[in-house]
Formats: structure tokens, C-alpha cells, sequence
């Protein structure tokens, strides 16, 4: 709750919000406070290694101070940190018009109303939980239950209309009958943040009675398509584009791939729910966006006759989505690289039937080095969140790489996928 009232005290105030995960390490942490500008630290905390004041909740205290303040900031209601493909995370700038234009486009597509009850347990610091699972809440009027881990059990308990999770959770959901069953009387359920698994929805659909809602989107254009409550759903496609957003896909030639149903291209989206670019980072911004104004979202789609996508995949090896968590493999790869002993990283998403990926470190040690893969691990969960650590690190000689020197991902991939 203190959360909620932090980030809501925010943004009825009229400042930007920067939400950080609780469990983020110190270089995490350090870099998206120094990166953003930000000027105090909102409620309590358990850290113990801010330069910047705290304001406490509810009660008397300091002002926040004003100088050194960012001002690039592009009218941004929230900054949200997100990985890319290399490099420490980017802070994305989300206006109130582009929030309000992603809820309210999700109210017409889901029939979202004051008289729903959402169900949810996902995290605050994402798109995800936060504005659509917060904020979407509070702008429809709408009863929420947070419950705080997104277990079956707790699901069950709620007794709600709606509920919002990962492809993860709703895997285990369809793995426990009983709670499954009991989300019958709900009207929607939800999956976002990774592709949900066509047998998770079938699962879904065959014990709650319920096809399940499938969405896209991402950090920097918030949700940009959905199927709709009152359409058709359809197990691998997330459906149409909201009210206000336009969507076309690229081949790799640079031409605009047709909308057959069978051509792969990359997706590209513009409209209402578009954020306003990368804190000072004009660089990225730019790079992002088409000479015509289009976001390229990285991600490859492929566009039917009557306007339903699917997505097929990233277009980058490079982001891996696991247990709803998007991240960057630059980011883990920096952190092991700064573990004693290592020479060379390489860090990919492989096949997983729970977490859709799981993230794997392939590992060069210097010559002499032991490097145990444990402390690895433990080395990138306190340096980052705990959701970025490789679930498993292998040792090896050398790392597949082409004629240019430049590593195999998909190669290496298949490889660390073999072992398993």
C-alpha cells in the first residue's frame, strides 16, 4: 500500500515518478537514481546507501530539494526504467496523455467498469502491474486485490471479476485444477508481458471456462494491442490495435510487408499510448523512430487479413522475457564481467516450460581461474534485481562466434539448450 500511495502522491503532485524494484542492486539502483536526476526517495525503504534524502508517508517532513533537477523531462508523468540490448537500462518518459490513451483503450477493449474486482499479483515497478494493474484500477473505479505473490492459492481466494498475470502464473494456475476451477466465476483473465503458451491457453480456457485476453506492448508504447472481450480469441494472436494506435510491419528489406497472415516482419507502431523517448538520450530516441514518425518496437509480427497479429518472436536475441520480466542480456553480461576471473560472457534466454525463458551465462574464465557458478549467480542478484540472475552458468572453453568475431547467440542458444 505504501507503494501505491507513494507513486499515486507523485503523480497528484505533479512530479515525475521513477519507480525502482525493491530488490534492485546497488549498481541498479545507483545508476537509475543518478540517471534520472532524482531529488528524494518517496516513503520507506530498507536501503542503507542513498546520497538523496527520503520524505517520509503520511506526516510532517522535508521538502525535497530542487536543485540539480532534470529538466528534459518532456511533461512525463512517470520514468520507467527498461533493459535494452546492451548497456545499463533506459528510462522511458510516459506522459498522462499517453497512460490515459493505453487505459481507456483497454476499458473499450476489455469492458472494463467501476463494478469489476481485479485480481492481481504482479510487480509495481512494471507497465504491467503498475499502470495497468494500479492505475487502470483507480481510473475505472474499479475494486483492486493485490496479493502481494501471484500463487494459485491466492488467485482462488479472491473471488474476483478480472484478473491480470504472466504467462508464468497462469501456467501454474492451469497446473492446480482446483484453483483453476475457482477463477470460473470471473469474466476475463488476462496474459501479458510474454506470450502465453497455446496449451497454458487451453488449459485456461477448458478449466475456468474462460479464453483467456491476450495483449502487447511494451515499456516505451504501453499496450498497443489486445483482443477484445466482445471479438475473437484466438490461442498465439494478442488480438487488434487499441483506439488511437496504427500498426504496420517491415520486411527486412526495408519495404512494408503485406498483412496476409503469413509474412514476418518487424513491427511498428504509432499513436496515443507512445511514450515521449528516452531520458536524455535523444541518441536512442531517434534511432527508434522512423523518418515518418513509426516506433520500431524490435519485435517481429506477422499481420492477418482482418487485422489480427501474432507476434513471432524478438527480433534481438538480445532481450529475454522471463516470468513476465523483460531483460536485457547487455545488463547481466556487464555484471558477470565484473566478477573475478571472467573473461568472456554470454548471456541468452533458452526454453523454459514455466518461465517462458530462463536466462543461462555461458562463462570464459581467465587462465587459472575456478570460477564456481554459484557465486556468479549470487554475484548478479546482488548487483542487480533478483529476477536478472542467470538460473544456471556454464563453464566453458570458448563462445561460438562467426567470421567477424561477433558471438552466435542462436548458435550458443541450442547448445546451452542440448544440456538440459
Amino acid at each position: 500500500m505504501s507503494t501505491i500511495t507513494a507513486i499515486v502522491a507523485g503523480l497528484r503532485a505533479g512530479v515525475a515518478v521513477v519507480p525502482i524494484a525493491h530488490d534492485a542492486g546497488h549498481e541498479e539502483r545507483r545508476h537509475i537514481l543518478n540517471d534520472s536526476g532524482a531529488v528524494a526517495v518517496l516513503g520507506e525503504h530498507q536501503w542503507n546507501d542513498l546520497e538523496i534524502p527520503t520524505l517520509p508517508l503520511g506526516g510532517v517532513g522535508d521538502s525535497a530539494p530542487r536543485g540539480g533537477v532534470v529538466t528534459d523531462l518532456n511533461g512525463a508523468a512517470l520514468v520507467m526504467y527498461t533493459s535494452g540490448t546492451t548497456g545499463a537500462p533506459k528510462g522511458v518518459l510516459l506522459p498522462e496523455s499517453a497512460i490515459a490513451a493505453c487505459l481507456d483503450g483497454l476499458a473499450d477493449a476489455w469492458q472494463w467498469t467501476a463494478d469489476d474486482h481485479l485480481v492481481h499479483g504482479l510487480p509495481l515497478f512494471h507497465v504491467h502491474g503498475l499502470v495497468l494493474g494500479v492505475l487502470g484500477a483507480l481510473r475505472r473505479g474499479s475494486r483492486l486485490t493485490h496479493t502481494v505473490r501471484p500463487t494459485p492459492e491466492a488467485y482462488a481466494a479472491a473471488n474476483g471479476s478480472v484478473y491480470f498475470a504472466v504467462p508464468t502464473v497462469w501456467s501454474r494456475v492451469v497446473n492446480d485444477a482446483t484453483s483453476a476451477r475457482a477463477l470460473s466465476s470471473a469474466r476475463a483473465i488476462v496474459s501479458g508481458s510474454a506470450a502465453l503458451p497455446v496449451p497454458v491457453f487451453e488449459g485456461l480456457r477448458e478449466l475456468t471456462g474462460l479464453a483467456a485476453l491476450e495483449r502487447y506492448g511494451m515499456t516505451e508504447t504501453l499496450i498497443t494491442l489486445s483482443t477484445r472481450l466482445d471479438g475473437e480469441r484466438r490461442p498465439g494472436h494478442v488480438g487488434m490495435p487499441l483506439a488511437g494506435v496504427a500498426t504496420r510491419i517491415r520486411a527486412d528489406d526495408g519495404t512494408l510487408a503485406p498483412h496476409d497472415g503469413e509474412t514476418i516482419g518487424t513491427l511498428e507502431v504509432r499513436g496515443a499510448t507512445v511514450g515521449a523517448g528516452y531520458l536524455g538520450r535523444p541518441d536512442a530516441t531517434a534511432a527508434s523512430i522512423t523518418d515518418d514518425g513509426w516506433f520500431v518496437t524490435g519485435d517481429s509480427a506477422v499481420i492477418g487479413p482482418d487485422g489480427m497479429h501474432r507476434i513471432a518472436g524478438r527480433t534481438s536475441v538480445d532481450i529475454i522475457k522471463s516470468g513476465g520480466y523483460k531483460v536485457g542480456a547487455g545488463e547481466v553480461e556487464t555484471s558477470i564481467l565484473g566478477f573475478p576471473g571472467v573473461a568472456e560472457v554470454a548471456v541468452v534466454g533458452v526454453a523454459d516450460n514455466d518461465l517462458g525463458q530462463r536466462i543461462e551465462a555461458a562463462v570464459v574464465p581467465e587462465d587459472g581461474a575456478d570460477i564456481n557458478p554459484d557465486a556468479v549467480i549470487d554475484h548478479v542478484a546482488r548487483q542487480l534485481s533478483i529476477h536478472k540472475r542467470p538460473r544456471r552458468v556454464h563453464i566453458v572453453e570458448s563462445l561460438p562466434r562467426n567470421a567477424l568475431g561477433k558471438v552466435q547467440k542462436a548458435r550458443l542458444t541450442e547448445q546451452l539448450g542440448a544440456t538440459t
